[in-house]
């Protein structure tokens, strides 16, 4: 269905068997699997330690790698749904995640578990890499950037209400009943993709070789590069308080694993406001430079942080809300800006946008893993670092380019 708004095309397809609202719900939990395969299983992670007899950084190791393999396979997921359809690959990758899912439940050390994580995130890869490229597929105009918002926001939900799982399942089993939710999490998906009818219009035509090189056609676009890592930057701090939350609530700040859930969920409240923030905000007042006030605002927030972060648990999660919920807030905005340098190679483009985001993210769980450093001082110092460097990018380009803001 196609309806014409304000001289552009807006489309949006429908779905027989899952219907509109079970589209959007399908293409939600897709998006939400990133946190919720790392955050359910965060309050475990010091009695992994334990339960393992290893130590701290061998257990982050699960976290780490896992969201660098997960990189690599959003890199081949995304091309290959270009030519073999979205629907395809999120079988293959759907089932991949369920069966390592359940493999970790029967780890019998932490290198088994290391192993099985590894697969689980390249499984992973493929629901989150094929998501973004269903949206594009199914949306165009103002619509698409509703749906990103709606859909981002929405995700959202699982980082608040996923360590307070995580907590719960740890009060009744050990760390290997996480696995067990998640493997039935697999299962419900994977139902979810045999459901949905195929979204792209036209399939690419050549090689397997060729189709996963549109990675290179689509990193030549310097646009989109340049947008991309400018805006990618973003996700060193934002990462590193997933790798280190319970560790600084924990082991700092001495909280138990259920309480701690409750501070991880707060600040992922204002995660989930921030894209609904801006479709409300955005329809009234578009002019507004969101992008600019957001890092502006993530710099004082990360100053904040490293100034009274650690004076109490409180004091840090008001200094890092306001960093957290700007960061959502214009990542509607900012995931479409990209999306619309690139015409075709939706899958490529969005396979280096979840890539890209990682492998930055990654950097700043490796950092904030470090035992030689207070971890609130440096999580503050990257959030001050980055942001300026991400400010000053975005000026440059925007002063350069106009791009279409919707």
């Amino acid at each position: 269905m196609e309806i014409i708004k304000d001289n552009y095309v807006e489309k949006e397809k429908k779905q027989k068997y899952l219907g509109k609202k079970g589209f959007l719900a399908f293409i939600t939990l897709l998006s939400a699997f990133i946190p919720l395969s790392t955050d359910i299983y965060l309050p475990a992670l010091p009695k992994m330690v334990e339960s393992l007899n290893t130590n701290t950084s061998i257990v982050n190791l699960t976290l780490i790698l896992f969201f660098a393999f997960y990189a690599l396979g959003t890199i081949l997921w995304g091309p290959l749904s270009d030519k073999y359809g979205r629907r395809t690959i999120l079988i293959i990758g759907l089932t991949i995640y369920t069966i390592a899912s359940i493999s970790c439940v029967f780890s019998g050390n932490v290198y088994q578990l290391i192993l099985f994580r590894i697969l689980q995130a390249i499984g992973c890869g493929a629901a989150t890499a094929v998501s973004t490229a269903i949206v594009k597929d199914s949306y165009s105009g103002r619509k698409l950037v509703t749906v990103l918002a709606l859909v981002q926001s929405t995700a959202m939900l699982s980082p608040i209400i996923s360590p307070v799982i995580g907590a719960m399942i740890l009060s009744v089993l050990s760390w290997r009943g996480v696995f067990e939710v998640l493997g039935a999490l697999g299962i419900l998906t994977l139902a979810g993709s045999i459901a949905m009818e195929e979204t792209i219009e036209k399939r690419y035509t050549g090689s397997i070789i060729s189709s996963i090189s549109n990675i290179g056609v689509v990193s030549r676009n310097r646009s989109f590069m340049s947008l991309l890592i400018t805006f990618s930057i973003m996700s060193i701090p934002s990462m590193s308080f997933i790798s280190a939350s319970s560790y600084i609530f924990v082991d700092g700040f001495g909280l138990s694993p259920k309480v701690y859930s409750y501070y991880f969920a707060a600040n992922a409240v204002f995660f989930l406001l921030g894209p609904l923030a801006y479709v409300k905000l955005s329809k009234h007042y578009n002019k507004i430079p969101y992008i600019t006030i957001a890092y502006i605002v993530m710099a004082i927030s990360g100053f904040s942080m490293f100034i009274t972060g650690n004076l109490s648990p409180v004091i840090f999660m008001i200094s890092l809300i306001p960093a957290s919920f700007f960061g959502s807030l214009i990542r509607p905005q900012t995931t479409s800006i990209m999306l619309n340098q690139i015409p075709e190679e939706t899958g490529a483009a969005s396979s280096l946008i979840n890539c890209a985001l990682t492998l930055f993210g990654c950097i700043g769980m490796i950092v904030i893993s470090s035992n030689f450093f207070n971890r609130i001082i440096i999580m503050g110092l990257m959030y001050l670092i980055t942001s300026v460097i991400s400010l000053i990018l975005w000026l440059i380009l925007s002063k350069k380019h106009e791009y279409n803001i919707v």
